[in-house]
This record gives C-alpha cells, sequence and structure tokens, in this order.
C-alpha cells in the first residue's frame, strides 16, 4: 500500500517560563472560536521539519524557541492524501509579535490570530476546544513529561 502525504505541518507545543502553552486563538467569520499550536507548513526549501517549526514560530508569533524535542505525531486524510502534523515540544526564550508575517494576518477575511497563553495544570486548558483534539487529549495526558521535557520547574 502506498501513501500520498498531501502536506506536511510542523507545531509547536510552545511552553513559556511560567508553564503556560502559548496557542493561537483562531476566530473565524461565522464559526466558534478554537484554538491551536502555533505552526505551519513544510517548504520544499525547509532543511528539515524541525527547522520549518523555527521558521513558522518567527513567522507567525514572532517567537524565538529553544530545544524542540518530536513528541507527537497526528495524521488525517485529506485531498491531496495524507496531512501529517509534527507536534514538538519547545520551550519560548522570546516573543516580538511586531515581527510576525504572513498572509493570515494582511488578509482580513481569513478572520484573527490572537496569542493566548492557556496555563498548563490548570483547568484552562480543558475548557478551550483545541484542535486537533487528540492534540489536546496527549497534552492533557502528559503535561507533567512536557513541563520537564521544556526545562520549566512548577
Amino acid at each position: 500500500m502506498t501513501v500520498t502525504v498531501g502536506r506536511r505541518a510542523a507545531r509547536a507545543i510552545l511552553i513559556d517560563d511560567r508553564g503556560r502553552l502559548v496557542l493561537i486563538k483562531r476566530s473565524k467569520p461565522g464559526q466558534a472560536p478554537y484554538w491551536t499550536a502555533p505552526g505551519g507548513g513544510v517548504e520544499d526549501t525547509d532543511a528539515s521539519v524541525e527547522v520549518a517549526l523555527y521558521r513558522e514560530l518567527a513567522e507567525e508569533l514572532g517567537a524565538l524557541a529553544t530545544d524542540a524535542s518530536q513528541v507527537f505525531l497526528f495524521s488525517s486524510p485529506s485531498d491531496a492524501g495524507v496531512t501529517v502534523q509534527y507536534f514538538f515540544v519547545a520551550r519560548l526564550a522570546g516573543l516580538d509579535e511586531s515581527a510576525r508575517s504572513g498572509p493570515e494576518f494582511s488578509d482580513p477575511s481569513r478572520g484573527t490570530y490572537d496569542l493566548d497563553r492557556v496555563d498548563l495544570l490548570g483547568d484552562d486548558l480543558v475548557a478551550i476546544d483545541l484542535r486537533p483534539a487528540p492534540l489536546k487529549e496527549f497534552i492533557l495526558a502528559n503535561r507533567e513529561a512536557l513541563l520537564v521535557r521544556a526545562g520549566v520547574s512548577t
């Protein structure tokens, strides 16, 4: 059996120095808001999925992250084959929201991409619609390990 990969994406389970997840709250016209891990598509010019992650974090958040380590993989069917999302846990080392760039910020019809921080150990994460749902389940089941891996003490 041959599987065609239609799209690859690199995303971060990005943790700040206070043990909060750094997420993007997506608000689209006519839809309820949802949250997603920052990151995006792997381009042909990216030397690796990890390189794509750092590039996407810089573009989408104006973020500098360190010590990324792949911890989760999620795939789903798409029209072009299978979409594969690689999730890395990483620590937020710096953030400059004025450096955010890309088509998502220049086209108002796409809705908003608001930066949000969610306490990793509290109940806030349980209450939000974090997509994809298996990522939320993974994070909830592995909160302490993710904090340890990111080097954050609570």
